[in-house]
């Protein structure tokens, strides 16, 4: 039977756990649909999006900062930890961008989708969801829509609100915004099909980044939870994503 598969970013330390766990990992799991991955956020970000049709398992092992999207590393307790650990399903954010010239380019996000200004005027846009207005024009930096997976990240930074893993909803919150200078943003259901509509792209050029795939001079962002992919991650029994948002649900309240 295939044995798990184990990945690892390039850095020493990532690349220093991988050589420990290769013999552990072969003589004790025989889960061939698994692939245990070393290294932070953005490498698991990385690695979901290029496995997004192989119906695999991942379990994340932290090599980075943070690590929301992985688990501690205890080379002891490993594979009791991935034996005992739970399934957390989590759909990403597809959005397709129109840019100035009329190429379409679709992406992914699992964390959220970052619209930016360009240069150093503002941004001019609008906020649809299909032909109703959320917001008829918004002058910003930029504007932030999230998943809940992604809520505690970049959307916790510029004050949006932390979302339950389980409430289907995206949270959509301004970046410095200046007119409405107190508009707060707003959370959507998932079934939303937003339209974003860069209002000046001549003068206020803005890009769309998925995560961290950047396309620039978008002109028009289409942007919907996709349902049908799902990524399924493993977290240690006591320490699942919906435990690690709920802490930071508490962080921010007692701040």
């Amino acid at each position: 039977m295939t044995k798990p598969k184990i990945i690892s970013d390039k850095n020493l330390k990532s690349l220093r756990i991988k050589k420990q766990l290769k013999n552990i990992v072969k003589e004790n799991l025989a889960k061939n649909n698994l692939i245990i991955v070393i290294g932070g956020d953005g490498f698991m970000l990385q690695t979901l999006k290029k496995n997004k049709n192989s119906n695999k398992i991942f379990y994340g092992i932290n090599s980075g900062n943070y690590g929301f999207l992985m688990n501690k590393f205890s080379k002891k307790l490993l594979i009791k930890n991935i034996l005992k650990s739970k399934i957390t399903n989590i759909h990403p954010l597809e959005m397709i961008v129109t840019t100035k010239n009329k190429k379409k380019i679709k992406s992914l996000a699992i964390n959220e989708i970052s619209i930016l200004r360009q240069s150093r005027q503002a941004a001019n846009i609008s906020i649809k969801n299909q032909s109703k207005y959320i917001i008829k024009k918004l002058i910003s930096d930029g504007v932030l829509f999230s998943t809940p997976a992604g809520s505690t990240a970049y959307n916790l930074s510029v004050h949006g609100p932390i979302l339950n893993l389980n409430s289907k909803k995206i949270s959509i919150a301004p970046i410095s915004a200046f007119r409405p200078r107190r508009w707060k943003g707003k959370i959507v259901r998932d079934n939303s099909n937003l339209i974003v509509k860069n209002l000046n792209p001549e003068k206020r050029p803005i890009s769309a980044v998925a995560d961290n795939f950047e396309v620039r001079n978008a002109k028009s962002i289409r942007i919907k939870s996709n349902k049908d992919i799902s990524f399924n991650l493993l977290f240690d029994r006591n320490k699942s994503l919906q435990k690690k948002i709920k802490l930071e649900q508490l962080k921010k309240e007692i701040s």
